[in-house]
């Protein structure tokens, strides 16, 4: 059995009952940082053995794991913040358990991109997700790809790329696009940045970003 856990993308709190349950009942927890979900699970007070799994050796421990579960053990996956498989890793191992009638089960819980798109004011009755976009190859196909995209647009991206990215933004889609962006979500700190992609790049322009970041785009009318 492998159970996909969401954790929380910041506040503590924010996990939910039935995850703490799983967490203390499974043989084996699967963590993208050990580190990271050591931290949550001592919140917590849960000791169960954690194994690293993310993208650098997914490929690598992936039989055994399956071996594993086949064998009978009951695991959680988690990454170090939200549901697994959005922009981190999960896919590969699914993908498998499915093909070896493993029986697998995702929870409910938190994913960044759903408060921000909410919370953006824009519509959020058709959207797309595009998670992080390539850093090198691909980028400007991709972006000229969504110039006439009708659907609200979801991206990642990291701090140091926030002011690159919406500079970006304003050559593919426009200066006045309406935009919002959220930066580190249910933490002390949370913030959400609403406007044209011309004005909220200007703002960030003139701050030290820290934080992870989901920009909202609204699409062509």
């Amino acid at each position: 059995m492998l159970y996909i856990v969401p954790t929380p993308i910041g506040n503590l709190k924010d996990i939910t009952l039935r995850a703490l349950d799983i967490l203390k009942d499974v043989d084996l927890i699967l963590a993208e940082d050990t580190r990271t979900t050591s931290h949550l699970l001592n919140h917590y007070a849960i000791t169960k053995p954690i194994s690293a799994y993310h993208q650098h050796n997914e490929h690598k421990v992936l039989q055994h794991l399956i071996e594993q579960l086949m064998a009978g053990k009951k695991m959680a996956l988690v990454t170090d913040a939200g549901t697994p498989g959005i922009s981190d890793p999960a896919f590969l191992l699914i993908r498998e358990c499915i093909r070896q009638d493993i029986r697998t089960e995702c929870l409910p819980g938190a994913t960044a991109f759903v408060p921000a798109l909410v919370n953006s004011g824009i519509p959020s009755n058709r959207f797309v997700f595009e998670g992080f976009l390539p850093l090198k190859k691909g980028r400007q196909t991709l972006l000229a790809s969504l110039k006439e995209e009708t659907r609200t647009m979801i991206f990642y991206e990291s701090p140091m790329r926030l002011v690159k990215t919406l500079g970006e933004f304003i050559q593919a889609f426009g200066e006045e696009r309406r935009c919002s962006v959220s930066r580190e979500l249910t933490k002390m700190f949370e913030e959400n940045r609403r406007g044209t992609l011309k004005e909220v790049c200007e703002y960030f322009r003139q701050k030290t970003v820290k934080g992870e970041i989901v920009i909202v785009v609204e699409g062509i009318a």
